[in-house]
């Protein structure tokens, strides 16, 4: 077993659909769950809420992005840690590739 996870290009490895979102599981361990999402332009995550404080990354392509009350354009290396509980969203503008890391 590897002392280590790799990944040489997560914006490749996303395999970005022609419509729809794909999501996969990266990493997962006792302390982090790291998800790849591949967002078509025009695909949303409605508003939602998540049980774990999480950490958004943008990899690739510009999305709408609500957290609580506050709208951010966002774009390549955009980052953001969400605390429990609070409400957002995604949009993509554009074909997007983000990670979402769950921090149980």
């Amino acid at each position: 077993m590897n002392n280590y996870t790799f990944f040489a290009n997560l914006a490749g490895d996303a395999n970005v659909p022609a419509e729809g979102i794909l999501s996969r599981t990266l990493y997962q361990d006792d302390q982090v769950k790291v998800v790849l999402f591949g967002f078509s332009a025009g695909q949303e995550l409605s508003e939602h809420t998540a049980s774990m404080a999480a950490i958004l990354h943008f990899v690739a392509g510009e999305a709408t992005v609500t957290l609580g009350g506050d709208t951010h354009e966002v774009g390549p290396n955009a980052w953001m840690r969400m605390q429990p509980n609070l409400t957002h969203s995604v949009r993509a503008k554009t074909p997007v590739v983000m990670l979402l890391y769950l921090l149980k």
